[in-house]
């Protein structure tokens, strides 16, 4: 399967020509790059949104300069209403983390998939781009902590090492991936990549998970791996250990990885994997002595260290692990086993996210081997999570961002006005059949054998394919629906009363005893649990948490479906709504803001939380709550007019300013001012002025964010807004 390639030693230009690149997409929105020959492209042209996203889009029209906030909001969205798929979503990348790539490449080199050689070619052009000036990987792109404040990343990646600098977790995983894409161990990249690795001590230092990636691969000795026990899951499930109480990322995950490790599965020794094994270690491989490295992980990995319980356990499990009792093990396996099958079955096999997409495919591939349907569908869903950037082909950390992105460009138009210009109504009636095909109509196949959530009324994160049902993301699908059918005269039903009912009884169901909403389920362990968290990279991953965002997005869909159905199931909702809001008070800090786990950072939870409250009657002049949380932001606003927040305020709790104002963090301050009804205009002009001033005459440049349609949607809807805001002041 490996093939040498002759790679260049400069990673800035494209190494495939990328006028052959086509992003395709399903009647759902998935969406998948494809690289076609000269003959087929001649048949299909590149469209502007392949351009935009390969950051080759050229001599699009200059739009007039904008006079006011309105006419640059509606600049905004004459161009970024060519970049909409055919479908109606808005496609873009979730990326950013860096150790994602190995285990597809990993995960794919041992069940015998090849990728094709443009694909190949760009990947390895992208972890060159994005590779550290000692050679090595950090856990995110440089580029993209540099600039944080112009996206988010998700809770996973909030709570881990989030610098730049080289560890052993990245580089590893990343020397590994360009090795098995085709680059020679004599590149002078590959080369610069191992010296940065054996500077760290070698790869005998990664981290648990990659230590699990580098023992399947067979260039590392499952000796040298703490125990993956698949017997948890004969646990009872009333204890708060059972696997089913676990955060749902974490439980995906583990359930396969303890499948393979119980099997000690490897792939077999090829010329390739014996070089590997002389290449990653500062000593002859056959010397190490493995069982010695179980707990060994560098320093500059190290984000949650393990608990003493945790170490204990650890040792326990070592000598279970000698001698574990056949029939037990056997019954623990054939039960993940088919909590496998179920994830694949469950999500048409996309699976929740890559990590446990790839350790699923190895799975059935060790039971079912290639002549399958699962080794046929596994390969053809890779595709969902590689996205081609103009720095190459990424793995990114979903399958997209559709819903999401969708959801609040819809809302932005009508809370503005611009969904009513002629113009835009084609887009807004795509928009809206998008939204009604990605609802989630029933629930799983197997959604309590999985111990799902139920789906049925939900909206995803990204495509119905995928299917996890999400709380802010079934609040905003619900609101933007909402708002479509609601406010504007030329847009369809296209959802009835029931499946919006569906909707809300899905909401209604995740209210957790404190009052607040967590992400994709309810709580279902205590945070003792955080004490058997076993990922030194990681923290907070063992159970759910609840989110002030995912709170307040709660509050804000159910806040505007009772304006339209007040009779449906009306007192559950009034009594939701009033925990929701006591619980979104007591979290409010000394200092006036919100702390928000998916986002970044005080700015975006705050924003989220004062239009929470304006829904329920508390702005500035009313409640010390809105007064507080305006005079916080106001205390952050920067010389300049605007707003900037780094990631570090998600480290220290403490907000942190950015050196530059940022038009998306300027965005949420501003319109959270607004939605609490924050009475000067001084500090909002200002603010609204450096926005404009940011705006190009055509939006043609791509950010390697995780968010990166942000830009778009959100100051659109703030400009938009502030034009309608100051009429107010004004009257």
């Amino acid at each position: 399967m490996w093939t040498r390639y002759n790679i260049p030693t400069d990673p800035s230009q494209p190494f495939t020509d990328y006028s052959l690149w086509r992003l395709r997409y399903s009647d759902a929105g998935d969406q998948t790059w494809h690289y076609l020959s000269p003959e087929e492209s001649e048949k299909d042209l590149q469209p502007i949104v392949d351009k935009y996203w390969l950051g080759t889009l050229k001599d699009m029209k200059k739009l007039p300069p904008a006079k006011d906030a309105i006419s640059a909001a509606r600049n905004g969205f004459e161009f970024y209403k060519h970049i909409q798929a055919s479908t109606g979503h808005w496609p873009g990348e979730y990326g950013g983390p860096l150790f994602l790539m190995g285990g597809l490449v990993i995960g794919s080199y041992v069940t015998g998939m090849d990728f094709e050689e443009a694909e190949k070619l760009e990947m390895i052009r992208y972890l060159m781009n994005v590779a550290n000036d000692d050679g090595g990987w950090g856990m995110f792109v440089q580029s993209l902590l540099s600039a944080t404040a112009k996206g988010s990343k998700p809770r996973i990646f909030f709570d881990s090492h989030t610098e730049g600098v080289s560890t052993v977790f990245g580089t590893a995983m990343n020397y590994v991936a360009i090795r098995l894409l085709g680059m020679e161990a004599d590149h002078p990249v590959a080369v610069k990549a191992r010296g940065c690795l054996h500077a760290l001590g070698g790869a005998t230092r990664i981290p648990t998970w990659g230590k699990f990636w580098l023992a399947v691969l067979n260039v590392y000795e499952w000796s040298g791996q703490n125990s993956i026990p698949p017997e948890l899951f004969l646990f009872p499930e009333s204890l708060p250990i059972h696997p089913h109480r676990f955060w749902i990322h974490l439980r995906q995950v583990f359930a396969p990885m303890s499948f393979v490790y119980a099997k000690r599965w490897k792939a077999p020794r090829d010329p390739l994997i014996m070089s590997l094994r002389q290449e990653l270690y500062v000593k002859p491989y056959d010397e190490i002595d493995w069982p010695s490295h179980r707990n060994d992980v560098h320093p500059v990995d190290i984000y949650s260290p393990h608990s003493k319980v945790m170490d204990a356990l650890f040792v326990v499990l070592y000598q279970w692990e000698k001698r574990p009792i056949e029939a037990v093990r056997n019954k623990a396996l054939e039960y993940v086993w088919e909590q496998v099958v179920v994830e694949d079955e469950n999500t048409s096999y996309q699976c929740l996210g890559p990590v446990n997409k790839m350790v699923n495919q190895i799975v059935r591939y060790i039971v079912e081997g290639r002549d399958c349907e699962s080794w046929r569908e596994h390969r053809a869903k890779r595709a969902d999570f590689m996205w081609l950037a103009k720095e190459g082909m990424l793995m990114s950390g979903t399958n997209g961002v559709q819903l999401w992105d969708t959801s609040f460009i819809t809302q932005a138009l009508v809370e503005t006005g611009l969904a009513e210009d002629e113009g835009n109504r084609e887009a807004l009636l795509k928009a809206q059949r998008w939204l009604d095909q990605c609802q989630i109509r029933e629930n799983p196949k197997h959604w309590k054998k999985g111990y799902r959530q139920a789906t049925k009324g939900a909206w995803p994160f990204s495509t119905r394919t995928q299917g996890y049902t999400v709380s802010d993301c079934t609040a905003e699908g619900l609101k933007g629906t909402l708002l479509l059918q609601e406010h504007l005269s030329y847009t369809p039903k296209l959802i009835d009363a029931q499946r919006l009912y569906d909707a809300v009884d899905i909401l209604l169901s995740m209210q957790n005893s404190s009052g607040g909403f967590a992400s994709y389920e309810t709580i279902r362990g205590p945070q003792l649990v955080e004490l058997l968290n076993p990922a030194e990279v990681f923290g907070n991953i063992m159970v759910e948490y609840d989110y002030p965002e995912c709170t307040t997005s709660v509050i804000t869909g159910l806040s505007h479906f009772k304006k339209y159905y007040p009779n449906y199931r009306a007192a559950e909702i009034d009594n939701t709504i009033r925990r929701a809001i006591k619980y979104l008070h007591s979290i409010q800090r000394a200092e006036g803001g919100w702390y928000g786990s998916w986002g970044i950072c005080f700015t975006y939870a705050t924003m989220f939380a004062l239009e929470s409250l304006s829904l329920v009657g508390e702005s500035y002049r009313t409640s010390d709550h809105a007064r507080r949380a305006c005079e916080f932001l106001i205390s952050n606003q920067k010389e300049d007019g605007g707003w900037g927040e780094t990631y570090k305020s998600c480290e220290t709790g403490v907000y942190s300013q950015h050196p530059q104002s940022q038009v998306v963090h300027t965005s949420w301050a501003v319109l959270a001012l607004m939605y609490a009804g924050y009475p000067h205009r001084e500090p909002l002009e200002k603010a609204v002025r450096l926005v404009m001033s940011r705006q190009l005459p055509v939006f043609n440049k791509n950010v390697a964010i995780a968010y990166p349609n942000f830009k778009f949607s959100f100051t659109i809807w703030m400009l938009g807004r502030a034009h309608r805001y100051f009429e107010t002041l004004e009257a």
